[in-house]
């Protein structure tokens, strides 16, 4: 399999880089991407060493670079490492001004920036709503615009964390406990607000694996036990019409974009 080096430079968090740079390699599964992020490149001292670490990585398969940096100046001594420039925003930003006649004003960090203070606001009470209603830890949903059902370790927390810092949703989970399980009924506290639940699923091998990490030999992890509790979990959405999904290969974030899509949430995003 061929390798090949992947850099996320910004000077900012580099997150918007990278999760640019996490929607292009999967495209190409038979390339070993080696990932370096290297974040808040806002000097030129620092520009330099990010150059310095990209020339060091010129093997076989010249490294590829997604460069955020706004600085034009730090810019060009970051593409002096060389290396496959891959500009995600000039062209774009270029695009915009040609067509709307308008010229860009460059602020650095702003993608992930405290910019709009109220949406701020909204993702710092969604966040502590989550923690506060992880795995059912709360019994009042009234607030909540999502609560995630599934079995314990399908991928509820996560997600809802997710929801919360990424879009100010407030996100409650609640796990399908044993007795839940073997009465195959749904509590009538969550029910009620069936409108806002959405299940989660996941292989039964893959969350063995997953359990097994944790209580490894034990009947919590057991492969014929998990196969039981997905089952029927499945069962309960399916008899009580509420939409799920696996989490078996599916990144948060596409799991997040099709809770609010389901739940027609999109035009709530902060």
């Amino acid at each position: 399999m061929k390798k090949c080096t992947i850099f996320y430079v910004s000077d900012g968090t580099a997150i918007t880089a990278e999760t640019v740079g996490h929607s292009l390699i999967s495209q190409f599964r038979d390339i070993e991407f080696k990932q370096i992020r290297i974040p808040f490149v806002d000097s030129e001292e620092k520009a330099q060493r990010a150059a310095d670490e990209i020339k060091a990585e010129h093997t076989e398969c010249q490294p590829m670079v997604i460069n955020t940096v706004v600085n034009i100046d730090h810019r060009i001594i970051i593409h002096s490492g060389g290396g496959l420039k891959l500009d995600p925003f000039n062209q774009l930003l270029r695009e915009i001004e040609s067509n709307y006649n308008i010229k860009r004003s460059p602020i650095v960090g702003r993608a992930h920036g405290k910019v709009d203070s109220k949406a701020y606001t909204a993702r710092m009470d969604a966040t502590n709503f989550a923690l506060l209603h992880d795995d059912g830890m709360s019994v009042s949903y009234d607030e909540a615009d999502i609560i995630l059902l599934g079995v314990s370790r399908s991928g509820k927390t996560p997600t809802c964390l997710y929801l919360a810092l990424q879009y100010g949703v407030k996100a409650a989970n609640y796990p399908l406990t044993e007795e839940d399980l073997d009465k195959l009924k749904i509590p009538d506290r969550i029910l009620k607000h069936k409108h806002k639940v959405y299940g989660l699923t996941i292989d039964p091998f893959r969350l063995s694996q997953i359990r097994g990490e944790r209580r490894a030999g034990t009947q919590y992890s057991n492969q014929r036990q998990c196969q039981r509790e997905v089952s029927d979990a499945e069962s309960m959405y399916l008899s009580n019409g509420i939409e799920f999904l696996s989490t078996t290969n599916t990144s948060v974030e596409e799991i997040s974009g099709k809770v609010l899509q389901a739940l027609k949430l999109n035009n709530r995003l902060h």
